[in-house]
């Protein structure tokens, strides 16, 4: 199993959207393995989008990003990382398709509701700066055998 951070941004929070956006992913047979309702230090945003230091759009994205609270979350299952950014679409709510997170409740270019990780070296990066160890946990939810085939003794 694998883990990735997510972060319901601003925006979806201000309009609304968390419970919406966080059912999605539960739908999906995503599991929670952390979640932390929060405002993000200058700090921490600022390290969180140190690679893109120096583009044009920096200072504005940090500035948003610690405008309003947001919520973390710590999202587990198998080929999470991928699904999960499936599930989020396109960068740009203008572009990206029906069915998408971004596609269904976003229009703007400057605020797309939500980050994942887009790997898993970023994931563990990322989950390291917003999770201590024991804020994440370990468990096993009832519907597991629902939502993946075990007939190998591993997730399908």
């Amino acid at each position: 199993m694998e883990r990735t951070l997510i972060i319901l941004k601003p925006d979806a929070v201000q309009r609304g959207l968390v419970g919406q956006i966080v059912s999605r992913f539960e739908q999906k047979g995503i599991q929670i393995a952390g979640a932390k309702f929060m405002k993000i230090s200058q700090q921490t945003a600022e390290t969180h989008y140190g690679p893109h230091k120096g583009k044009p759009f920096y200072e504005g994205l940090v500035k948003f990003m610690t405008s309003s609270p947001v919520l973390v979350l710590a999202l587990e299952g198998k080929d999470v990382i991928t699904i999960s950014r499936n599930m989020m679409g396109a960068t740009f709510g203008s572009k990206a398709a029906p069915g998408t997170i971004r596609g269904d409740f976003g229009v703007s270019n400057s605020f797309n509701l939500i980050h994942g990780s887009d790997s898993p070296e970023a994931a563990e990066k990322e989950l390291k700066l917003f999770f201590k160890p024991d804020e994440l946990l370990e468990w096993k939810p009832a519907v597991g055998v629902w939502v993946y085939d075990y007939a190998k003794g591993a997730p399908e």
